[in-house]
């Protein structure tokens, strides 16, 4: 794809998103495109930084209309590098960060960009925890759906019941 289909492709679909579409040539292009692993080193042709629901549809009708391969960013672990496609559209959920926390149903909801390390300190100030990372900086949405392993797993304790954000959530602390 050509820088000049890329602006045009931002030009009609910019509109969809309150969050940037990064281009190649955007300063925050190179930044948001790395994941962990640095031996991955793959360009996508657009970078959507979603910080909403609405914007990870947006997302995926743009990539489905124009024919993009998909691929998705939630914490930027990503070892296997699947988070980052070749000349197709990285969807990027590190922006939409959010935990809320309820002590008297011992729950916590969270936004697919968080990772462990922030989750953890969100839940352990109320005496709760769950199974989870090992490492602090992988992110909740690529390790729960990977196998959700983590310090706690061989512990008996009673966890804190957590469920991933939905798509429904129109404010932070709202319940799904």
């Amino acid at each position: 794809m050509t820088d000049t289909q890329i602006l045009s492709l931002i030009s009609a679909w910019q509109p969809h998103f309150s969050s940037l579409l990064l281009a190649p040539s955007h300063s925050e292009f190179s930044a948001a495109r790395r994941i962990w692993n640095g031996m991955i080193d793959r360009q996508p042709a657009l970078i959507a930084r979603c910080t909403s629901p609405q914007e990870v549809m947006s997302a995926i009708k743009l990539a489905r209309n124009e024919g993009l391969h998909v691929s998705v960013r939630g914490g930027g672990h990503g070892v296997a590098g699947s988070a980052v496609c070749q000349d197709g559209l990285m969807i990027d959920l590190s922006p939409m960060k959010m935990v809320a926390v309820d002590p008297a149903r011992r729950e916590a909801v969270a936004a697919p960009g968080v990772l462990w390390g922030e989750f953890d300190r969100a839940t352990e100030i109320h005496g709760l925890a769950t199974t989870g990372g090992q490492v602090s900086h992988t992110g909740i949405a690529g390790l729960t759906l990977g196998g959700g392993l983590g310090n706690l797993l061989y512990i008996s304790t009673s966890p804190v019941a957590w469920r991933p954000w939905r798509s429904h959530h129109s404010s932070p602390g709202s319940r799904g």
